[in-house]
C-alpha cells in the first residue's frame, strides 16, 4: 500500500511538473510569439519575458523577428528597347505583424519567401521595362530599388511583412547583347574622342595664329623703335662729326684716317690694293702734316 502511495505521489508531482511547464513560456527579444487555442489566436506580439498560457490547451508559435535576407537567383527582364538585361538582387525584411503573418502564410517562412518573391520579381519588371539598358545599368538605378521597395512594402503589409530595402546588386547583359553594346559603345567613346581632338586641334590653331601675329606685331615694334632710335644716333653722330669737322677740318680727317687704316688693317691676313699715291695713303707719307 505504501509502495503504490509513493508512486501516486510521484505521478502526481510529475503531473504537476508537466502542468507548470506547459502553462509557462519565454519570449526572447529577437522573437515575436503568438497563442494558439484549438486553431484561434488569443493574442500575439508578447513583450520580452516569462508568460502564461492554459497548460496542455494553448499553443506557442515562435517567429524570428530578426531582419532576413531574401537572395533571389537573377532573372532576366525585357528593357524598353527590347534588349534583355539579367538583375540580381536582394531583399531585406522583417516580420512586423505575427498575427496577420500567421494569417496570411500560415507561419511559413517558406510561403512568405515565394510570395516576397514573386512581389520583387514582378515590381523589378515593371520598372525595367519602362527603361533603356543605360537606365536601368547607371542612371535610374537607385530610383528603381526605392520604387521597388515602397511597391513591395505597400503589398507585403497584408502579410505582416514589412520590407525594408531591395537592393540591385548586379545588371548584367547576355552574351548575345553584350557585344552589340560594347561595340556602340567604343564608337561612340571613339567620336567623342575625335570631336575633342578636332575641337583641340582647332584652339591649339588659334592660339599658334595669335601668337604668331603677337608675335610679328612685337618685332615691327620693336625694328620701328630700333630705326628710330638708329637714326637719332646717326643723326646726333653726323651733327657731333660736323661740329669737329668745322672746329679742326685737318685733324678730324687725321681721326678719320686713323680709323680707316684701322678697320682696313685689323687681321694680318688683310691686303689692301691701292695706289699708294692715292690720299688714304697721305697721313703716312707725311704724318707731321
Amino acid at each position: 500500500m505504501n509502495q503504490n502511495k509513493l508512486v501516486a505521489l510521484i505521478a502526481l508531482i510529475l503531473l504537476i511538473v508537466l502542468t507548470i511547464g506547459s502553462s509557462v513560456y519565454s519570449v526572447d527579444e529577437r522573437e515575436k510569439v503568438i497563442v494558439v487555442r484549438f486553431g484561434q489566436i488569443l493574442r500575439s506580439d508578447d513583450p520580452p519575458g516569462m508568460h502564461f498560457k492554459a497548460p496542455f490547451m494553448d499553443e506557442v508559435r515562435y517567429f524570428d523577428s530578426r531582419v532576413l535576407t531574401l537572395d533571389q537567383e537573377p532573372l532576366r527582364f525585357l528593357t524598353k528597347e527590347k534588349k534583355y538585361v539579367i538583375v540580381d538582387s536582394y531583399v531585406k525584411w522583417r516580420i512586423s505583424d505575427a498575427r496577420q503573418y500567421y494569417l496570411a502564410v500560415s507561419g511559413s517562412e517558406a510561403s512568405a519567401r515565394q510570395r516576397l518573391e514573386q512581389l520583387i520579381s514582378s515590381g523589378l519588371r515593371d520598372e525595367v521595362n519602362k527603361r533603356d539598358v543605360q537606365s536601368v545599368v547607371s542612371a535610374d538605378r537607385a530610383k528603381i530599388m526605392q520604387l521597388v521597395t515602397q511597391a513591395a512594402n505597400a503589398e507585403t503589409r497584408k502579410f505582416g511583412i514589412e520590407v525594408l530595402d531591395v537592393r540591385v546588386q548586379r545588371v548584367d547583359l547576355p552574351p548575345e547583347v553584350s557585344v552589340s553594346v560594347f561595340d556602340r559603345m567604343k564608337a561612340e567613346r571613339l567620336r567623342i574622342a575625335n570631336d575633342l581632338r578636332a575641337q583641340g586641334a582647332e584652339a591649339a590653331e588659334k592660339i599658334r595664329s595669335d601668337a604668331e601675329r603677337q608675335r610679328e606685331i612685337l618685332l615691327a615694334e620693336a625694328y620701328g623703335k630700333a630705326e628710330k632710335i638708329r637714326g637719332e644716333g646717326d643723326a646726333r653722330a653726323i651733327s657731333i662729326y660736323s661740329a669737329a669737322a668745322g672746329q679742326a677740318p685737318e685733324f678730324y680727317s687725321f681721326y678719320r684716317s686713323l680709323g680707316a687704316y684701322r678697320e682696313s688693317f685689323r687681321q694680318k691676313e688683310d691686303i689692301l690694293i691701292i695706289d699708294p699715291s692715292a690720299d688714304f695713303f697721305k697721313y703716312l707719307k707725311k704724318p707731321t702734316r
